[in-house]
Order: C-alpha cells, then sequence, then structure tokens
C-alpha cells in the first residue's frame, strides 16, 4: 500500500507518493522567483505560500499516482531542521491525515533523508537498496555542509559539520558581493563555466585541519575584501567570470578532498553525495574524477532530488516503516533545529 509524504522545511512546497521502494508520484510547487525579490528567502512569505501551496500539490501528487487517501499505508512529513513555521505547515497537515486515516505517521529528518536520496534513481524513481553498501555521504546545501558515516542502513554516525558557513551560503553570499540574482550559488556555476578557476588564490578553509568538520566565512570575507580592493572588477565581464571560477574551485576543493579523506580513512568503497550545491557541475565532476582514480563507488543524487523534495522523505518513512521503526506520536511538535545525530 502506498504512503504520503510532506515535505516544507523551507521554500519548496512537496508532496510524493510512494510504494514499495518506487516513487509513483513527486510533485513541487517552488518559491524561487518569489524570494528572489528580496534576495534570499522569507520565512514569513515561505510559510504563507506552503499553505496556498500544499493542498493542490498534494492532490495532483494523489491524482498522478492514481491513488485515493484511503488507501494510503502511512502518512510523513518532515519534522525538522527548517524554517519554524514552514515546517507547521506540512507537518500538521500529514498529522491530521494520519489521524482521521487512522495509519501510522513518521516525522523525518530532513538530511537523515538525503543520505538515501542518491540510491533513488531511473525513471520511474525508484531506490536501489539492493545495491547500498557502507559509505560515506556528503550532504551540501544552502544551510548545511557535513559529512556522514552510514554503517548500514538507517544507521548513521556524523563524521562534521559546518562550524559558521554551510557552502552554500557561501556561493549564496559571494554572488550578493558581486551583484548577481538570487539564488547565487547556480549564478556562480553558470559563470564559472567561461572561467580561469586558477586566475586568483582564495583560501581553502580548514582543508588541512584533522576534522571533519567545514569553515566558508573566511572564503566570504576573503572575497568581500578582495572586490573592496579591486572595484574594476565589477565592470569587466571576463574577470567575473575569473572571480566565479576561483571562488567554486576554492569550495570544491575543500569538499571534495574532506569527503574522499574520511572514505579513506574509515575504508568504505562507497561515497554519495546530495543536497542543492550537489547541482553543481564542478563538484559532480571532480568528485567523479576523485572517486575514479581512488577507486571508490560514487552515488550523485539526481539533480531534481538535490533540492527540497518530499519523495527521500517518503522513501526513508517507507523503510523506517518496513524496519518497524518507533512511529512519530499524533502529539509530537516540529524541530527546526534538529542535529543529525
Amino acid at each position: 500500500m502506498p504512503l504520503l509524504a510532506f515535505e516544507t522545511s523551507c521554500d519548496e512546497t512537496s508532496v510524493a507518493v510512494v510504494r514499495d521502494g518506487y516513487v509513483l508520484w513527486s510533485a513541487v510547487s517552488s518559491q524561487i522567483k518569489l524570494h528572489a525579490e528580496y534576495g534570499g528567502v522569507v520565512p514569513e512569505l515561505a510559510a504563507r505560500e506552503h499553505l496556498r501551496n500544499l493542498l493542490p500539490v498534494a492532490e495532483a501528487a494523489l491524482a498522478g499516482a492514481g491513488v485515493k487517501p484511503h488507501q494510503l499505508n502511512a502518512v510523513a512529513a518532515t519534522r525538522g531542521p527548517g524554517l519554524p513555521n514552514a515546517l507547521l505547515v506540512g507537518f500538521k497537515a500529514a498529522q491530521g491525515m494520519a489521524f482521521v486515516l487512522r495509519k501510522p505517521f513518521f516525522g523525518i529528518h530532513h538530511h537523515e533523508a538525503h543520505l538515501y536520496s542518491p540510491w533513488i534513481t531511473g525513471n520511474p524513481l525508484a531506490a536501489e537498496f539492493g545495491a547500498f553498501e557502507p559509505n560515506v555521504s556528503l550532504i551540501v546545501s544552502g544551510g548545511h555542509t557535513m559529512l556522514v558515516h552510514v554503517e548500514s542502513e538507517l544507521k548513521h554516525r556524523v563524521l562534521g559539520s559546518t562550524i559558521d558557513d554551510a557552502a552554500g551560503e557561501c556561493f549564496d553570499k559571494v554572488g550578493k558581493l558581486i551583484g548577481l540574482p538570487y539564488p547565487g550559488g547556480p549564478e556562480i556555476d553558470r559563470l564559472a563555466r567561461l572561467g580561469n578557476p586558477k586566475a586568483y588564490d582564495f583560501p581553502r578553509p580548514l582543508l588541512r585541519d584533522a576534522t571533519d568538520d567545514f569553515s566558508f566565512s573566511g572564503l566570504k570575507t576573503s572575497v568581500r575584501y578582495f572586490l573592496r580592493d579591486h572595484p574594476e572588477i565589477a565592470e569587466d565581464a571576463e574577470r567575473i567570470h575569473d572571480l566565479c571560477a576561483s571562488v567554486q574551485a576554492a569550495i570544491v576543493e575543500v569538499l571534495v578532498t574532506k569527503t574522499l579523506r574520511a572514505a579513506k580513512r574509515l575504508g568504505v568503497g562507497c561515497v554519495t553525495a546530495s543536497g542543492g550545491v550537489t547541482c553543481n557541475r564542478a563538484l559532480r565532476a571532480s568528485l567523479t574524477a576523485g572517486c575514479r582514480e581512488a577507486g571508490l563507488k560514487l552515488r550523485l543524487a539526481e539533480p531534481s532530488l538535490c533540492t527540497d523534495n518530499a519523495a527521500m522523505v517518503g522513501i526513508l518513512a517507507e523503510r523506517k516503516l518496513m524496519n518497524q521503526s518507533e512511529e512519530t506520536s499524533l502529539d509530537a511538535e516540529i524541530m527546526p533545529g534538529w542535529e543529525l545525530e
């Protein structure tokens, strides 16, 4: 029987229907254009748009999957982390459905769901858990950057995370410094294709540090001072391309080096990557080359599953249901600052 999943942790309203490891339908309504006017996500607007979009998105997902509410076997929703009011919309709607239908309910950790998105592939989308193996997983997005050792299915250990700015946050803030439209990350990736990644030498924070933690605030500050001292760059398209390529190269080198180093230290044979920044062309290419050279298998989340989506939430919830994991109480509350343990 199918499972219905909701995801409203930030600025994407998403609902998916999954069954037996297959994503029967995944519907997503993005708010990027709305927030671009403000240069970033406005929490109050995000929550309002979730309220406006959730019902039609849910109806579209159920209709696309050919499933009626009474046919559902369970309901799930992102419980955290995320924007409090945004999380509330999807979480409470899911709880309400589970209560009315008298079905199991699962409150899912957003980052834990990302750990399994690289295993969802194909058309139609299916979770390839038959190929699952221990791995080091890089989760890299606008709000979070972390390395996780996934020892076995539903068993993981956080190795390190960002101590200040996440990689995606650094991309977006640098984009804003340059004057690029929001979100800055995809714009930097686009412009970097025409630039020289060795044109400017920016710092690689914590690259040689023995821990698995990340830090990108120093890189962002370095770019700020560089632009202050070289204001003429803003009027030179070629140098803007070089700047974007150089900043991107610094971020990618840190992410890839620390990921491969952790995989080698732990003796795993597989690396995975997910989260919005995993859409970055240079990161995907560098991880591919690095894993090939190191003799490691690599699984990258498909671009449609890199950003926030309910498909990964549903797939993880279904695995928890099949493994008889403890259900989430219908009295449970959201956890906006929920740490991945």
